[in-house]
């Protein structure tokens, strides 16, 4: 079964649907295995729609434990939990971010005086290194918008360890062609392959692994792969502030507008909103990187927003207005006034392209005299601050966290 990520709600949960047979004992013996494009049965190929929270985390968790109970579906839970762990463990370090950025632009640099690096990092992007399943998953990426994850893996470890790239250039590549291309999540998974999340910890894509768990369809020779990946020295601490606490709730007494970005697309759900008297979004998906964006990007990510505000509009019975794709202050300001707002309310903004292009332009909505109430969900605010460590600190909460958030 190869998925169709149609860019609404309602194709995520017949995805969801079809998925949760193979959520339980099936998924923790076979999520491993990366058989090719057209055969996804053994993952639920969700990420596009949940990066976007067209469908909830929350909602992933109630139908599994629904059809599996805890016990069984451990390890598609943990995947769920994979991602918010992510999420808070940037959100509680946003410096890490900006290095990111910092690093991708000395990268940049490098490129326009280094013709060899330039030439090495074309023959990348082509798929042109005449390592075949490198050059394959490339063909996917660039095709379909979609790795598996083991893939992902593999590739960004030969990426950085074989051939020699730096790792937020393969980074910032990820995050301009996949559909789940997540701030947090890309982010922190390259680190993580390159040393530079876990102190003293590298992934080495080793043939014999690959072999094993593409079933066989590449077997690379062991000399085509890095023998060793050795971690990278002088690494900055980042200990983890207090996660920030989100602005005063809504005024009940203000006239309300509802604004969206692309990082929550699940407006029906959000609590503490008072009645909304128009909705309108804007996203800038061509923001992730200073370097052209892919269209199925560009287009699934305008069409999920698309579909968020009809669901909007039809939910609060007001007018929706898809306002152009990063747009300023002063078009949201102009929407506002002719809406007669006194208010507005944007779902949390996490760390990333997102926060980076509106941060400025709420600071600016604000000096203008609209008040802007930033809310942020129940689910990011309980789980976020477990991402003080490592992941496997953040697992032991995971039990309270399902009875505290989830219902079944």
């Amino acid at each position: 079964m190869s998925p169709e990520w149609q860019p609404d709600r309602q194709a995520a949960l017949k995805q969801l649907d079809d998925f949760l047979p193979q959520a339980g004992d099936a998924y923790r013996r076979g999520r491993n295995h990366d058989f090719g494009p057209d055969r996804r049965g053994n993952v639920s190929a969700l990420s596009p729609w949940v990066r976007h929270r067209l469908v909830l985390e929350q909602e992933l968790v109630a139908a599994a434990v629904r059809a599996h109970g805890t016990d069984r579906a451990e390890k598609f839970i943990q995947e769920v939990f994979w991602r918010t762990y992510w999420k808070g463990w940037l959100e509680l370090r946003p410096e890490v971010w900006d290095d990111y950025l910092v690093d991708l632009r000395e990268c940049r640099d490098a490129l326009s005086a280094g013709p060899e690096l330039r030439d090495r990092l074309q023959h990348a992007e082509n798929g042109e290194t005449g390592i075949e399943c490198f050059d394959a998953w490339m063909r996917e990426l660039l095709t379909r918008g979609y790795l598996h994850n083991h893939a992902r893996m593999w590739f960004a470890s030969i990426w950085v360890f074989t051939l020699k790239l730096p790792w937020s250039l393969g980074a910032d590549f990820f995050l301009r062609h996949l559909l789940d291309g997540d701030p947090a999540s890309n982010t922190l998974s390259w680190r993580w392959v390159a040393g530079r999340q876990t102190p003293g910890k590298t992934y080495l894509a080793r043939a014999d692994n690959i072999a094993r768990f593409t079933d066989r369809r590449f077997q690379p020779q062991a000399r085509e792969l890095a023998t060793d990946a050795p971690p990278p020295a002088g690494l900055p601490d980042h200990p983890p502030p207090t996660l920030p606490s989100p602005p005063d709730n809504a005024d009940p007494g203000l006239r309300t507008g509802l604004f969206l970005s692309e990082e929550d697309l699940h407006p029906e759900s959000l609590s503490g909103i008072p009645e909304v008297r128009a909705v309108a979004g804007s996203h800038c998906a061509s923001a992730r990187s200073a370097e052209p964006v892919s269209d199925a990007v560009l287009q699934f990510t305008n069409a999920a927003q698309a579909d968020a505000l009809q669901r909007a509009a039809s939910n609060w019975n007001c007018a929706s207005t898809q306002l152009t794709a990063n747009i300023d202050a002063r078009g949201i300001l102009e929407w506002a006034a002719r809406a007669q707002l006194e208010q507005l309310i944007i779902p949390w903004i996490p760390v990333g392209p997102a926060r980076d292009r509106f941060g400025g332009m709420i600071r600016d909505l604000e000096a203008a005299g609209l008040r802007v109430c930033q809310l942020r969900r129940d689910w990011d605010s309980l789980c976020w601050p477990h991402a003080r460590a490592g992941f496997f600190r953040f697992r032991k909460a995971i039990p309270q966290l399902i009875s505290e958030l989830v219902s079944t």
